[in-house]
């Protein structure tokens, strides 16, 4: 096949674009005001100009082919390519406007984007936003979201990243707790102790640390569990025991003195470590409203304390 494609080809690659969204050709053909057998033949048409078969299709649902996702790729970046040229005219006046819908982990949405959510809406009052709070994977296209924060190591192929900040973890306790039980000087202490874990598996309840060339294993014990950091935070703020947290979660109890840090001169190896990443899908056409929430959480979330420098005032002493 030449290169030179006949221009009514784009349309019906807006529609493949569109098809492949909705997931259907009804929805698609409601959205486009066009019959579905119209969106069919557009589809069909398609599938005969390029050679390839685009989507496989049952009664109950459609599928890219090996070859349609690559296609879906290429024609996804002309559709936003359009967007923008639209767009060139008031690219300098456009405000950014419309529905963001950001995917977060349940602890990192409640403790560290919320509370930055009020200010927001202040400096962008056309952009509205929906947190998804879940710690499940999610797929950006398939679920509808437009930006995904993940604890990770790096970002995951297909999508572009970008670093907002460590995730540190520490164990905690309030002074009552250890006033009455004894402070911990080494993490073999731990065994003495009511300790508050994770306890979605077994791994939960064996925590890990690091001093130097030194690893130390403890398989910790005690009453309670939960998989959520905001109950363990409230669980230890009880005087129920020493609990597992993210630095995030805890950092406000630990500046105000009602919970103080447990085993500050040793590393705390949590698995569910790494850095907040925000991820989102590769364009050079990002739209106002993303780029401006993008921004946004850079700049807040820099400013955001990390553990190293309450650890280093901890364990330098008097």
């Amino acid at each position: 096949m030449g290169i030179n494609l006949p221009l009514p080809l784009l349309a019906e690659m807006a529609t493949f674009v569109k098809v492949v969204e909705t997931g259907n050709f009804s929805e698609t053909a409601r959205q486009l005001g066009l019959s579905p057998s119209a969106v069919s033949r557009s589809i069909s048409r398609l599938e005969q100009a390029l050679g390839t078969r685009l989507l496989q299709r049952t009664t109950r649902k459609l599928r890219l082919s090996e070859s349609g996702e690559e296609v879906f790729k290429r024609c996804q970046d002309m559709v936003s390519a359009a967007r923008a040229v639209l767009a060139v005219s008031g690219q300098y006046v456009q405000e950014a406007q419309g529905l963001v819908r950001v995917s977060v982990p349940k602890a990192v949405g409640r403790f560290v984007l919320h509370p930055h959510m009020a200010e927001f809406l202040r400096r962008y009052p056309n952009v509205d936003v929906q947190l998804i709070l879940e710690d499940r994977q999610v797929d950006l296209i398939d679920d509808n979201v437009d930006l995904s924060i993940r604890i990770t190591d790096s970002p995951p192929p297909g999508l572009i990243g970008r670093p907002l900040l460590p995730i540190d973890h520490l164990l905690c306790a309030t002074p009552q707790y250890l006033a009455e039980h004894g402070t911990p000087r080494q993490p073999r202490d731990l065994l003495g102790h009511s300790c508050i874990y994770l306890g979605e598996t077994p791994g939960d309840a064996r925590w890990k640390f690091k001093q130097g060339s030194r690893a130390v294993t403890v398989a910790v014990r005690g009453r309670y569990a939960a998989n959520h950091t905001g109950v363990r935070l409230d669980a230890a703020l009880q005087h129920v025991g020493i609990a597992s947290l993210p630095y995030f979660t805890a950092r406000h109890a630990l500046e105000q003195g009602t919970l103080v840090q447990v085993l500050a001169d040793w590393d705390f190896i949590a698995s569910y470590t790494g850095d907040a990443w925000l991820l989102y899908s590769p364009t050079r056409y990002l739209p106002p409203k993303l780029r401006v929430f993008i921004d946004y959480l850079v700049e807040c979330l820099g400013r955001e304390p990390t553990l190293a420098p309450w650890k280093a005032a901890q364990t330098k002493g008097p």
